[in-house]
């Protein structure tokens, strides 16, 4: 196994902790226990990828959940449609996930002016700054799908800039933090000791790879970042390359996170390791 992850190139990205944590004991107050998914390329002279998978221990007190651009409306209907329904299944996993000690932070991009002064901003905007690390040197291939037109897949909807806080689906509770700045996300994590980043929100091969807090710029400052892969969606029409359903969109890259950035999970898994 460790092998195949040498081959993927996830040993920098990933850590070399991830690879020689051993299994918590039994009962152990606070760890969590995860069977990880990601793509292992065996052979690097052919492309040929094939799905790998690895256990992992967590410790949920050095452990964070971003919730990434789960706005209250998007310019895309079918879009904003799939994040109310994301947002159910999401919500009594977060408030699971809270009580055993992740800590839990709002990332709304571009709504911070809705939440000024409030606790939350507050928690990010007054957390020491910390310097990152030199950053890592990773490789970033091209996406499986074509997302150039915005990726909308419900017709005659416009871009513009339609969302104003989080949708209230979702509850920030005592104690989360709000930011939409990798800066600020990071000093909190720092502050916090956290070692391990859970994603889940919208959109996969958009904000929640490619914002100041997302996976790319987390990994490269050497977080261990996690995909909650049932929780997630694309912005994909599938009228554009390579023209398969809106799902096997999401699902392509899925796939490429995991080929190159960060292994997944599913909430279920998430669910059943937390304390009961």
């Amino acid at each position: 196994m460790v092998r195949l992850f040498l081959a993927l190139g996830l040993l920098s990205a990933f850590g070399a902790m991830a690879l020689s944590a051993g299994p918590a004991p039994l009962g152990a107050p606070g760890q969590i226990r995860l069977k990880l998914r990601t793509r292992v390329q065996p052979f690097p002279a052919e492309d040929f990828w094939t799905e790998g998978s690895v256990e992992q221990t967590f410790d949920t007190r050095k452990t964070a959940i971003v919730i990434t651009d789960m706005w209250d409306r998007h310019w895309c209907r079918g879009a904003t449609e799939r994040v109310d329904g994301i947002a159910r299944r999401m919500e009594p996993l977060l408030e699971k996930a809270r009580n055993a000690g992740i800590l839990i932070i709002h990332a709304p991009s571009e709504t911070m002016d809705f939440y000024a002064g409030t606790p939350g901003r507050k928690l990010a905007e007054e957390a020491p700054s910390a310097k990152p690390p030199a950053e890592l040197e990773l490789q970033s291939p091209p996406l499986p799908i074509d997302d150039s037109d915005g990726g909308c897949d419900t017709p005659g909807d416009k871009e513009h800039r339609a969302w104003t806080r989080e949708t209230p689906l979702l509850t920030i509770a005592p104690g989360d933090v709000i930011s939409d700045s990798g800066r600020e996300i990071y000093n909190v994590l720092q502050q916090r000791g956290m070692t391990a980043v859970f994603y889940m929100g919208v959109h996969a091969n958009m904000c929640i790879l490619n914002r100041t807090f997302g996976i790319r710029q987390m990994s490269r400052w050497g977080m261990r970042c996690v995909l909650v892969r049932d929780l997630t969606d694309a912005m994909y029409d599938s009228g554009s390359r390579p023209f398969v359903s809106h799902a096997a969109g999401t699902e392509l890259v899925i796939e490429y996170i995991e080929r190159h950035w960060a292994p997944t999970v599913t909430s279920e898994q998430l669910t059943q390791a937390l304390p009961q």
